[in-house]
């Protein structure tokens, strides 16, 4: 049998008698108790044998004990209330984050950005089938409506700053000074046999050695290494043997699809490839001029070791190794055969992405970046290629938005990023030159949409300094998805392409579109009336000038 140390009451075996409180009576007396009288000490039952607890415990009977249950009840009731406030306090919260988002307080809200006050009364591509989603029907949402004029003024603000100024060209010396590993790799003459770019490179390794085994893609990546494996496999069966030494055919693209992120470049880059005659790095968009050459993965996780030129031109070995057996082959040798096979790379950040350069470049002049990527590509290449795809940098910005968004996407979400990006672009052009703000690494980061990347004219502009207007196509996505077969011919034509076969341009024209948007995003639906109201004003200015440059007013996108 067992007792209660406190209560004196007999315990079953399995009462775990936890309201002690409730079994002591303010009658309860220590010496008429069977169980209590004695010397005050308590004894304790054990396995049925009675044992003095006086070595193990002593008990003090004094008249703080009556007060133990009084406290222990005191302490529950203080739980039960703290429990209370918390939930409380959680459910205005909600009231208050979610009455805010939807124009519902009665007050106003604090989480506007700066001027734009609450009223008390109140986004590397979409599917070409996909572009009708954006002139559904909105819901107007009164709030936002109000917000429009005072964001109107900082669009005026930005507008009366915007200057189309020319940049200073650097010469053939300052860019070899900045980079002098990429000019000792690459020769300033290419094989006059090859209408691709390509050379021939000593090899000195031996057949134990793998020539793959310091490349960054594959040690950085796991979704490289299977295309890797394969060009160790075939490496020894393409190298050319002469007069006791080694030789590899290296390449760089003919062409290249410079931008921008969310126009249709997959779709573009899907069909080019089943042309004949196309070949395109192994990597769809390694990101090498832009990023990987100055040690950037992904830019949230800062630098890494430099990518060094070598590891690119290894991305370009199996469209080599084709070039090199049409090189080779006996018609070649004997009708001096030229090589019509041409590569092409897919990087849609080439055309806009400079903000690495703050950090290796320090002359630059008042917060402008004194070299460009197009600088280095022109300096090895000056016969290069260039394709841009375009789209209505308005329709562009949403669909930026949306996919890379992670959480809380809503057309209500990206009016707040808007407002507050403008107002941070608006900050930036007050105090500096439109080139600095468009190349401002900082403010790039800090904007939540990417507000630049529509800025076509600055970016075309800079392009044109460094290469002629015919070397640079530039195409609509808007004409590409009403009529695919038309564009992919300008394509063809820019880039000498030979004719095809009806099968293979039906191949080519009529293949599904790429890159389609995800349901998840469709069922969003297009941006408030209000925000395109607002990004129509923004990019009117840059749009007017794009259309002057290209003598076209198709890219005023007046229509879309």
């Amino acid at each position: 049998m067992r007792y209660c140390i406190n209560c004196c009451i007999h315990l079953l075996p399995n009462d775990l008698h936890r309201q002690c409180f409730r079994c002591r009576g303010p009658n309860h007396n220590n010496q008429k108790c069977p169980v209590c009288k004695g010397d005050n000490k308590i004894p304790l039952y054990a396995d049925s044998k009675q044992m003095k607890l006086l070595a193990v415990l002593e008990v003090r009977t004094d008249h703080t004990e009556s007060w133990n249950g009084i406290f222990c009840l005191r302490k529950g009731k203080l739980c039960s209330l703290m429990f209370g406030l918390l939930i409380m306090t959680l459910v205005m919260a909600s009231y208050i984050l979610t009455g805010a988002k939807h124009g519902l307080l009665l007050i106003p809200s604090p989480f506007h950005y700066g001027a734009f006050t609450s009223n008390p009364s109140l986004m590397d591509n979409e599917s070409l089938s996909d572009m009708k989603d954006h002139y559904q029907p909105s819901k107007i949402n009164i709030s936002y409506v109000k917000d429009y004029p005072s964001i109107k003024l900082i669009i005026d603000t930005i507008t009366s700053k915007i200057e189309f100024v020319t940049r200073q060209r650097p010469d053939l010396e300052e860019l070899r000074k900045q980079e002098p590993h990429m000019f000792s790799v690459i020769p300033n003459k290419f094989l006059p046999n090859s209408k691709n770019p390509c050379w021939y490179e000593e090899y000195r390794g031996n057949t134990t050695t793998d020539p793959y085994a310091t490349n960054s893609y594959a040690l950085y990546s796991k979704r490289f290494r299977t295309i890797f494996d394969y060009l160790r496999k075939v490496f020894w069966n393409h190298l050319y043997h002469y007069k006791d030494k080694h030789y590899r055919l290296r390449c760089l693209p003919h062409f290249y699809i410079i931008g921008q992120p969310k126009c249709g470049t997959t779709d573009l880059y899907d069909r080019l490839r089943l042309h004949p005659d196309v070949r395109f790095s192994a990597i769809k968009e390694p990101h090498w001029w832009t990023r990987k050459r100055f040690g950037i993965i992904r830019l949230r996780d800062g630098f890494h070791d430099r990518y060094p030129v070598e590891d690119y031109l290894d991305l370009f070995d199996l469209a080599a190794h084709q070039i090199q057996g049409v090189l080779q082959s006996e018609a070649a040798k004997e009708r001096g055969k030229m090589n019509s096979i041409i590569i092409g790379e897919a990087s849609a950040s080439t055309m806009w992405d400079n903000n690495a350069w703050i950090f290796f470049y320090d002359n630059s002049t008042e917060g402008e970046p004194p070299f460009l990527i197009q600088d280095f590509i022109h300096a090895f290449q000056p016969n290069a290629k260039l394709i841009v795809m375009l789209r209505d940098p308005v329709e562009r910005l949403y669909s930026d938005y949306l996919y890379f968004a992670s959480a809380n996407k809503s057309a209500e979400d990206f009016h707040e990023k808007v407002a507050e990006s403008l107002q941070l672009f608006e900050n930036c052009v007050l105090d500096y030159s439109l080139r600095a703000c468009v190349y401002n690494n900082t403010l790039n980061n800090a904007m939540p949409v990417r507000l630049q990347v529509g800025l076509y004219v600055v970016y075309l502009l800079d392009w044109l300094t460094v290469f002629d207007k015919d070397q640079i196509l530039v195409l609509r996505l808007e004409d590409h998805a009403s009529n695919v077969k038309y564009t992919m011919h300008m394509v063809f034509q820019f880039l000498d392409l030979g004719p095809l076969s009806e099968k293979q341009e039906a191949l080519i024209t009529k293949s599904p579109a790429s890159n389609t948007r995800r349901p998840e995003d469709r069922s969003l639906g297009p941006m408030l009336p209000t925000t395109k109201a607002i990004l129509r004003d923004f990019y009117r200015p840059f749009n007017t000038k794009l259309a002057q440059v290209l003598f076209d007013d198709a890219f005023l996108w007046k229509r879309t």
